[in-house]
């Protein structure tokens, strides 16, 4: 069995470049887990060298220091230490800084330096620095540090051929003695001995960067310009909520013809298979629960691309930091960061998506926080719910004249009791379990940039693959798992009638629990079946009563509805719904992100409390 190739980690601070370093050297040859015991991804890519030889680079978190506040802090220190359960300690580090902010990213150098590892220093962002009148003395630098220094523009390709270069000398696989022995790092050109004080570690840092003749460049104009508008008092928050409003909006609208496509497609195969295969069981499951697994996942792949094209976009430009600068303002007060804004605004499309995107706030209790609520934005899914129940009990009057009507108010009100229940359930959160210091809200503002579209591509295509593996991995056993519900006890004429089936069965053993908010058990199946995605209801309750093609805008289920359920209990199941965390997905995706069952089952069992109590108040109440 041959040797594995040598193992290189790549270490910068967050804006750096250093993932577009990352994807320019290794392209699609790139993979993505999670850390054993931990929801920190690691990217690990192949880095070809030509002449058949290869290196593996590992793209740790991106970190100011090994302090080890933050989970990436402290993943970063014990993979460098090699303390990570079957993932092997490098051979050597490829440390990547933002050249135009020398002195400040340089404070990784000293610890990096402590691990006794070979290591090359890359100045990124080397055109802009020149571009703004800044320079440093690489060589000085160099032998100040006792370690190779090459210079890049990872985004445009210049001085990779550099790193690629350091990258081949490291030599094959084997024992430390095949390592190239001038890549060692020497200590006695360094100018920087071990020190405990921060403080002593910056006074280093600026004796080094001022000795390697460092001369910072000079502020970009244009940013400063367009921050005289993005952070103005008055202007910047009109342009954040334009930008919302923008983000929110694509969300919904550009993403409907590729979730229609998906969905015709998922629909013209599933007939071609009932059209292919015999009548029998297996084309039952494969149609009606493998294939309906596909599709209730696949359908939201286009919110996920639309919503990280745009996180891209911001985050690349550099307009993210300031959008988190302006929107920590509004959101403090509930004990959220700035960062969760976005992440609970696009839960309004879906709470999968939003979830992922959570992994852009840095403080780990401020992203549980922000994660635990996401599910109370009212998602896509809760709208054919809505608007079947609405439109059966809700009488179609205007409420404010031609402005707004009784049915678009009741609508707009489970909108808001969703974002009521988000703020007072952080608010208790983060005095409660997730209780910290109230801390500081700095973020170093990074000059615009014009965004590689490149690393976005890269970034979409990693999206997308997490969100089909971790979603589909819970999707598919839930739906086969309904799928079976419904067809046994099978009898000698084939399946069972709903009523009869082992789901029909478990729907009226929990017709007690639910009696008290004015539901048989034909509502209570519907609870069951849209734990698999919250809008199968719907269909659910069409089968039971018997209507064919059931959908939110049936007159005929509608007209079911009013004679079997009184106001009340509709009312109530509004509320239940704008409540209950009713999608396993969702709670798969929570289960992925948090590394455990403790909090999607804290969290389900919250929400469906909070349901249950509130469909029981709406009940009484109407």
């Amino acid at each position: 069995m041959a040797d594995a190739p040598r193992l290189v980690a790549l270490v910068g601070p967050p804006n750096c470049g250093k993932t577009t370093l990352f994807n320019r050297l290794t392209g699609l040859r790139q993979k993505v887990a999670n850390y054993p015991g931990v929801t920190v991804e690691k990217h690990v890519g192949r880095v070809d060298l030509g002449g058949g030889g290869e290196i593996e680079l590992v793209d740790l978190p991106g970190v100011h220091g090994f302090s080890a506040r933050t989970l990436d802090e402290q993943v970063t220190k014990d993979v460098l230490e090699g303390r990570i359960e079957g993932f092997r300690a490098p051979d050597a580090v490829v440390l990547i800084v933002d050249s135009t902010l020398l002195e400040n990213q340089l404070m990784l150098v000293e610890p990096i330096l402590e691990l006794g590892l070979p290591t090359l220093l890359v100045l990124n962002m080397a055109d802009e620095l020149d571009a703004r009148g800044g320079r440093v003395d690489d060589a000085a630098l160099a032998q100040r540090l006792g370690v190779d220094v090459v210079r890049t523009s990872a985004r445009t390709g210049r001085g990779v051929d550099g790193v690629v270069s350091y990258l081949s000398r490291l030599g094959p696989a084997g024992g430390p003695g095949v390592v190239d022995r001038t890549l060692t790092n020497k200590p006695s050109g360094r100018a920087l001995p071990v020190v405990d004080a921060f403080a002593d570690r910056r006074r280093l840092v600026r004796e080094v960067v001022n000795g390697a003749g460092f001369v910072p460049p000079a502020p970009s104009e244009a940013s400063d310009r367009i921050d005289g508008v993005v952070l103005h008092r008055i202007f910047g928050p009109l342009l954040f909520l334009a930008v919302v409003v923008v983000v929110f909006q694509s969300i919904f609208t550009w993403a409907v013809p590729l979730m229609d496509a998906i969905d015709a497609g998922i629909g013209a195969s599933g007939d071609w298979l009932l059209a292919t295969l015999p009548d029998n069981w297996f084309r039952s499951l494969l149609v009606d629960g493998v294939w309906a697994g596909v599709g209730s996942v696949v359908i939201f792949l286009p919110q996920i691309l639309i919503l990280f094209l745009f996180l891209g976009l911001l985050e690349d430009s550099g307009y993210m930091a300031r959008a988190a600068v302006i929107a920590d303002r509004m959101m403090y007060r509930v004990g959220l960061q700035g960062r969760a804004f976005l992440p609970l605004l696009s839960g309004y499309a879906c709470a999968i998506p939003a979830i992922l995107a959570a992994r852009t706030i840095d403080d780990e209790r401020d992203r549980l926080a922000t994660i635990f609520v996401t599910p109370f934005m009212t998602c896509s899914a809760r709208l054919p719910v809505y608007a079947l129940l609405i439109a059966a009990f809700i009488p179609a009057e205007p409420l404010l004249g031609p402005f707004l009507g009784l049915q678009a108010a009741v609508m707009l009100g489970l909108y808001g009791l969703g974002i009521a229940a988000a703020v007072v359930t952080a608010f208790i959160l983060k005095r409660t379990l997730l209780d910290t210091e109230p801390a500081a809200f700095l973020m170093e503002l990074p000059p615009y940039r014009v965004p590689s579209l490149r690393t976005i591509g890269f970034r979409l295509w990693d999206r997308s693959l997490v969100f089909l593996r971790r979603a589909g991995r819970i999707i598919f056993p839930v739906t086969v798992i309904l799928w079976a519900l419904t067809q046994f006890p099978r009898t000698a004429d084939g399946p069972p009638d709903i009523e009869a089936s082992a789901l029909g069965t478990i729907g009226q053993v929990i017709e007690p629990v639910i009696e008290p908010l004015g539901y048989d058990w034909r509502v209570g199946i519907g609870l069951i079946t849209s734990l698999a995605a919250r809008e199968v209801i719907v269909g659910t309750l069409g089968t039971i009563y018997g209507v064919e093609a059931a959908d939110e805008e049936s007159m005929e289920l509608r007209d079911v509805l009013r004679r079997d359920l009184t106001p009340g209990a509709a009312i109530g199941l509004l509320v239940f719904f704008a409540f209950a965390l009713q999608c396993m997905s969702t709670v798969a995706v929570m289960r992925r992100e948090t590394a455990g069952w403790k909090w999607p089952i804290l969290q389900f069992s919250y929400m469906l409390a909070l349901g249950y109590v509130g469909a029981f108040v709406a009940y009484r109440l109407f």
